[in-house]
Order: structure tokens, then sequence, then C-alpha cells
């Protein structure tokens, strides 16, 4: 893989862990929560682990892309990076 490649699987790697340090954060912070809640909570978490999930995947998909697919599989990491973004946000202001 050539540098700029590297650097960005790199970079995207580095903001999927980041979101998943942040979902980490708020499961600590739905055990706190009161049963009603926490059910809830709990099924909004597993659809985030479920994006991470997609999101891990794609990454390496990118990771092993030809020079081919490159752009059309950036283009769909940062699709799916960003609703991951959005959907931790949103649940992170719910909480």
């Amino acid at each position: 893989m050539s540098k700029r490649r590297d650097e960005q699987v790199a970079k995207i790697k580095l903001q999927l862990d980041e979101l998943n340090a942040k979902m980490d954060e708020l499961d600590a912070k739905v055990k706190d929560a009161k049963d009603d809640a926490r059910d809830k909570y709990k099924e909004a978490m597993g659809k985030l682990r479920n994006q991470s999930q997609l999101a891990v995947a794609k990454l390496d998909e990118l990771k092993t892309s030809g020079e081919d697919k490159w752009d059309a599989t950036v283009a769909e990491m940062e699709k799916i990076r960003d609703a991951f973004t959005h959907s931790v946000h949103y649940f992170k202001s719910q909480v």
C-alpha cells in the first residue's frame, strides 16, 4: 500500500477506535440508568455495536482493496463512518 493509503487507513482506524471508546463510556453510564431506561439504552447500544462491526468490516475491505476500487471503497467507508459517528453522538445526547 502506498504511504497515502496507509495514512488514510490509519486515520479512519483511529476515528473508529475513538468512537468505540466513546461507546464504552456510554455503556458505563447506561449501567447507572433506571431499569426502564436501561433496556432502551441496551437496545440502542446493540445497534451501535452492529454499526461498529460494519465499519470495522468495511475498514478491512478498504485495507485490501485494489487501486481500481479504492475510491469507491473509501466513499463507502466514509458514509459508514459518518453514520456511525452521527449515531454515537445522537445516543450520547440521549443518555
